[in-house]
């Protein structure tokens, strides 16, 4: 018990200069963007998916640090098509990361598995939206 303590404390100690990163970056961009969230996120189904796919596709980080900036685009006024969409993406598909997967797992496995994610990211986000505006 005590080992994973201190494990924890590690992986904490790692992620906390990334997330501090990432929040500052989003913070920066924030003035820039924040007049074009309304014109991008207009609430359509695919378009908003797919904006939130690609970006999340193109990210590259530790999973965690996609919630915290998931909740800060939330905040924003990001739709959660998006933002769903960029989360799921973010942690399963990985562009930066294809050609060193594709040495070695091949081609074809590494292309097969970023585009069956990247249309689940999709289609999940698409789900998850819909299923909040039934229940909800």
């Amino acid at each position: 018990m005590r080992k994973a303590f201190f494990q924890t404390i590690g992986v904490f100690k790692t992620a906390l200069p990334i997330l501090t990163g990432v929040l500052l970056l989003i913070n920066l961009l924030d003035p820039i963007l924040r007049s074009r969230y309304s014109r991008w996120f207009t609430g359509d189904y695919l378009g908003d998916s797919l904006i939130g796919a690609v970006a999340g596709s193109l990210s590259f980080g530790i999973p965690i640090t996609s919630y915290i900036a998931g909740g800060e685009l939330l905040a924003k006024g990001v739709s959660l098509l998006a933002v769903t969409a960029f989360i799921m993406s973010w942690s399963t598909v990985g562009l930066v990361m294809m050609p060193l997967e594709a040495s070695f797992l091949g081609r074809k496995f590494a292309l097969v598995r970023n585009a069956v994610n990247f249309g689940f990211a999709v289609l999940i986000a698409v789900c998850t939206d819909l299923l909040l505006k039934v229940l909800g």
